[in-house]
């Protein structure tokens, strides 16, 4: 396996890292064979504290499933009206506001949640969603943190061993930060976004949150426009990048499918509605998806989370309809999109997703219900 970039670049990282001894990497980031997989889906979770005290629910139901080989989890460990960890207050400048009061604040969520990922006895692929990130920021999550600082969290926390999955058993995964393109180092940073393949298929992660890819000002005192630009256009750019080299990938090694795990839902509704934050910030990352799809030609699958009602459908199959008015790309009949039912909705599920690479769709999938 060697990945590649749209313009056929080696990355010589990745060369480097899959030359490690298997012993070494804990098992390897390709796996060439065509056996079924099941993997457990969820996203939206945990949203309150009451969802965190039950976690136990959620990790006996995935860990007592004798077919689940993996487990993914698509963004958002806290709701939108919980607050942050607090990152980034420490360097405002004195007296910039008034002292800020400490209960409103969660400076170990993060770490209780990544305690209960650690849990699950399979491997654990976790990908950012915006609430513990870009929007705290805002008011309803009480101004307790600075984005960037509390990505920086996110980063530490969940990824502080590039390559590596969580869960009790981890999985060797191929990390953006040890396989960036060599042209464009500036994307080592995003040690969020892995790659792996498996059951013939290229599985692809990405950070792309909701509340319209971070396109809203952050409210004082964390505004910095210029900053916050600047993320989002490295972070476009890296994920258009990753996105390239997972095709390619798969059409290198001739891949029964590609599985794509993001935490926004690019084609919400709510998002055009009047007061919605807009979704014209994903309209290139859509327009790339839509040309490697059709340039691909086989099943691809996104999974995102975002909206919390479970939803299955082909955003891009119909240019005229709703969904595919929104970024004005071509039909793409080989794009299914499923969006996972989030934890503020019942009855709780996660989704439990079947890859059979001699299937002629290669997915299939139902949701298990785990509580009230």
């Amino acid at each position: 396996m060697t990945l590649r970039t749209k313009s056929g670049i080696i990355t010589t990282a990745l060369v480097a890292a899959l030359a490690l001894p298997a012993a070494a990497q804990n098992g390897t980031p390709v796996n060439s064979s065509a056996n079924t997989l099941s993997i457990a889906v969820f996203g939206d979770w945990p949203y309150s504290p009451q969802l965190l005290a039950a976690a136990p629910t959620l990790t006996a139901s995935v860990n007592s499933d004798p077919h689940v080989r993996l487990v993914l989890h698509v963004g958002d460990i806290h709701s939108g009206s919980m607050p942050c960890t607090g990152a980034g207050w420490s360097s405002l400048p004195p007296n910039s506001l008034p002292p800020f009061p400490a209960s409103d604040s969660a400076p170990d969520w993060d770490a209780n949640i990544y305690n209960i990922f650690q849990e699950f006895k399979d491997p654990f692929i976790y990908t950012p969603g915006d609430n513990e990130w870009t929007d705290c920021h805002k008011k309803k999550e009480f101004y307790s943190g600075a984005p960037l600082a509390e990505l920086a969290v996110v980063r530490n926390t969940f990824f502080g061993n590039p390559g590596y999955s969580l869960g009790e058993q981890q999985k060797r995964v191929i990390s953006q930060a040890e396989a960036f393109d060599p042209a464009h180092p500036e994307d080592a940073q995003f040690v969020e976004n892995v790659t792996w393949e498996e059951s013939r298929v290229v599985f692809v992660t990405l950070n792309v949150p909701g509340s319209n890819d971070d396109g809203l000002t952050w409210t004082a005192p964390f505004t910095d426009e210029a900053a916050r630009i600047a993320e989002r256009t490295a972070r476009d750019a890296a994920n258009l990048r990753w996105l390239d080299a997972a095709f390619q990938q798969a059409a290198d090694d001739d891949a029964a499918a590609v599985l794509i795990v993001l935490q926004a839902n690019v084609w919400d509704p709510e998002a055009l509605a009047t007061g919605g934050d807009g979704l014209s910030n994903y309209t290139p990352f859509v327009t790339e998806l839509a040309a490697r799809a059709l340039e691909f030609g086989k099943p691809v699958l996104l999974l995102n989370g975002d909206s919390h009602i479970y939803l299955a459908d082909h955003p891009l199959a119909d240019p005229t309809s709703d969904t595919g008015k929104i970024h004005g790309t071509p039909a793409v009949p080989n794009l299914t999109r499923v969006t996972v039912q989030g934890s503020t909705n019942t009855p709780w599920e996660w989704l439990k997703l079947t890859i059979d690479p001699r299937a002629p769709g290669v997915f299939s999938w139902t949701n298990v219900v785990y509580g009230p």
